[in-house]
């Protein structure tokens, strides 16, 4: 791609200085960083940019000097080319005006760039813009996607040039004009732009829907249709999950005709040749043309609860299954009331639903949780796969997957994926070799066979009893119970007594005080800070645990939170691990301390590490700090509405005991915490016990049985 932008030519595009001025929130936003974060930037590096201007007390600072020192100092979580788009992107809103709409500057924009890539060369060339409506015109004699987009800007001598340096600006920032072209529609809600995303489900879920699809194993040619096409997105995402030089043909219909022509744009910069692209206006399809299509793709309209009806939604789906011929796939999004929900026994919605079942078109229902529409929270989705095989072929089975409480996060889906690629791969029968993951193969005369029965996992199948996890369970049980057992018998053995032997303190003997802040200037305490660690990072998997202030306070189990070492290595290289004993403490959201006796764990901030100096004089024992600690933060507790404690824990004051009284107190704590550790181990063990034997009684694969000589009634 031919780099032509220019400092006349960038200057060209700017629009009035103060849309060029960014806050401290919108830097972090631009970083993709926590909002603090750019302030300590400002505070610890001297070359950061100066705020220009002040706003109602708030600093402002000019957005190209903070794109530059980002750039340069590779500070933040986005690269140099997504900076670069984004500058070019943060003077869209200042584009639109009473004159200009966003719909207009949406569409002129889009098509610059749609003619940036049909010319293969930059559309601001400082010729006059008539000369680029000229050349448009030749490129779009029918007038089928860009020309009256380019035609409807107001004042277009000054508007046009503008326009076009922005979009050849965008398209230098991106890999290819595709992608700068999906920059612009995320940019939509800047412009107050929210109609088209409304309609739409979010990107990880039409990314999910592609993958569901199977585009990718589909043969060269093969013609793939997406009906309600909306603005795109799930053809777009069809075309990115298919092999480069597929030569896929596409079909796409939509009510709309400003989104059918947006929907030719985005395929076209994509590469998809004009005799491959059929998007018509309306919601019937080209198949007649074309052929049937071997993959059909679709997001059901939304329809407001109040209105829709499920034998309605039932006979969309029902319309959708026309277009199948014989070896062809569907995949449909659509409401989960109509698709997975109970429905009344009997009814037409009911019927309509085991209709599909019968000629073994429905191969999988997939219940999604809220979220699936981003502006439509409540609205629960549900995902339907359809294909249509030959008789003998057919195996009578549908796999059914609840994934409603599950998070709608790409590891989620990309499991999904996965089990419905496995699904397919193996002839829609199940493979002994993978289990599904929160879902279940079943019969689908046992679902023709109960009326108005919900189409989710409801109870495992006969040969899902054979699985591992089930056959043990009787052996897990046996083991917890002696495990409880030897728990009991070590307590009974008076392994672990307590001997505190306390009584009162001579009045000749007065304690000595002091404060945290002395232990630390006297250096037999050292302080160490927390870490800052992106939520993402923290797994159940990981290799190091990560101590946060949930974990210190008691809210959070140890170990539920890890890092993985590569992760730890590459994006944390200074934090830096607990020794033996260091006490974990936070005052946030309310004082808590932690012995942690093992080491090797990382602190998350505002958590931090007071470690105790092995050679103080006299010295200092974890366990006692611990306790003491806790007990004089009690007296200093946060007030109901006070934003903070009364006193910092550098201020708080505690005994300082001698060697001697202090080494009796650290072993009473020591039994304690055995004690403690052994009732921790029974509580687990009996928590364990009590979640295998639901697990087998909820799905029934266990029973239980009258113990000998017992009378059950």
């Amino acid at each position: 791609m031919t780099a032509h932008t220019t400092a006349g030519a960038s200057a060209a595009i700017l629009p009035e200085t103060p849309a060029w001025r960014i806050t401290y929130a919108e830097i972090a936003a631009l970083a993709q960083v926590k909002r603090p974060v750019p302030t300590t930037w400002a505070r610890r590096h001297s070359d950061f940019p100066a705020p220009v201007a002040h706003e109602e007390g708030r600093p402002l600072f000019d957005a190209r000097a903070v794109v530059d020192w980002l750039a340069s100092t590779g500070r933040g979580n986005t690269d140099a080319r997504r900076l670069r788009a984004e500058l070019a992107l943060h003077t869209l809103a200042a584009w639109r005006t009473p004159s200009l709409s966003a719909s207009v500057l949406l569409g002129a924009l889009t098509s610059l760039v749609c003619l940036h890539q049909q010319l293969d060369a930059p559309v601001a060339d400082g010729r006059p813009w008539h000369t680029l409506l000229e050349r448009a015109a030749d490129l779009d004699p029918e007038d089928l996607f860009l020309l009256s987009e380019l035609r409807s800007l107001p004042d277009p001598d000054r508007t046009g040039p503008a326009l076009a340096h922005l979009a050849d600006e965008l398209i230098d920032a991106a890999y290819n004009p595709a992608e700068a072209f999906d920059w612009i529609l995320q940019a939509r809600p800047r412009l107050g732009s929210h109609d088209p995303a409304a309609d739409g489900p979010t990107p990880a879920v039409v990314r999910a829907l592609a993958a569901l699809s199977g585009a990718d194993t589909l043969d060269e040619g093969a013609v793939i249709a997406v009906p309600h096409a909306c603005s795109g997105d799930i053809p777009a995402a069809l075309h990115d999950q298919a092999a480069e030089d597929a030569g896929h043909v596409y079909l796409a219909a939509d009510r709309d005709p400003a989104r059918v022509r947006l929907v030719r744009r985005r395929m076209l910069v994509r590469g998809v040749y004009e005799f491959r692209l059929d998007v018509v206006e309306g919601e019937e399809l080209t198949a007649d043309e074309w052929g049937y299509p071997h993959l059909l793709v679709c997001a059901l309209p939304y329809e407001a609860a109040e209105t829709r009806d499920p034998k309605a939604v039932l006979e969309q789906v029902a319309a959708l299954t026309d277009y199948l011929d014989t070896g062809a796939t569907a995949v449909v999004l659509g409401p989960a009331d109509a698709l997975t929900g109970p429905l009344a026994r009997h009814g037409d919605a009911d019927r309509l639903r085991r209709s599909f079942l019968e000629p073994g078109l429905l191969k999988a229902a997939i219940s999604l949780p809220d979220g699936a529409y981003a502006y439509r929270p409540g609205y629960r989705t549900a995902v339907w796969v359809l294909a249509r095989v030959p008789e003998e072929e057919r195996t009578g089975l549908v796999l059914l997957a609840d994934y409603s409480a599950r998070p709608l996060t790409e590891p989620v889906l990309d499991a999904l994926a996965e089990d419905i690629a496995i699904w397919r791969a193996s002839g829609w029968t199940s493979d002994r070799r993978h289990e599904p993951r929160h879902a279940a193969i079943v019969r689908g005369t046992d679902l023709d066979g109960s009326p108005g029965a919900p189409f989710t996992p409801q109870h495992r199948t006969p040969a899902s009893r054979h699985l591992r996890t089930v056959v043990e369970r009787p052996a897990v049980i046996a083991d917890l119970e002696r495990r409880l057992g030897e728990l009991h018998e070590r307590s009974r053995a008076g392994q672990l007594r307590l001997h505190a032997q306390a009584e009162l303190r001579p009045e000749n003997q007065p304690v000595r005080r002091t404060s945290i802040g002395r232990l630390l200037r006297a250096r037999r305490l050292r302080r160490r800070p927390g870490h800052r660690f992106a939520p993402e990072h923290l797994t159940p998997e990981g290799h190091y645990t990560v101590l946060t202030p949930e974990e210190v306070l008691g809210t959070a189990r140890i170990g539920g939170r890890r890092i993985d070492r590569g992760i730890l290595l590459t994006a944390y290289e200074h934090a830096q691990f607990t020794e033996p004993g260091d006490l974990v403490v936070t005052a946030h959201p309310q004082f808590g301390v932690y012995v942690d006796v093992e080491g090797v764990s990382l602190v998350a901030a505002p958590a931090r590490i007071l470690r105790v100096h092995p050679d103080a004089d006299p010295p200092v024992r974890p366990r006692v700090l611990a306790a003491l600690l806790r007990a004089a933060a009690g007296e200093h507790a946060r007030t109901s509405g006070a934003v903070r404690a009364s006193r910092r824990i550098e201020d708080l004051v505690i005994p300082d005991l001698s060697r001697a009284e202090a080494d009796l107190y650290e072993g009473v704590l020591a039994e304690i915490e055995g004690r403690a550790a052994l009732l921790r181990e029974q509580t687990a063990a009996l928590d364990d016990l009590t979640r295998v034997m639901a697990a087998g009684m909820a799905d029934g694969t266990l029973t239980i049985q009258p113990l000998p000589h017992t009378d059950v009634h």
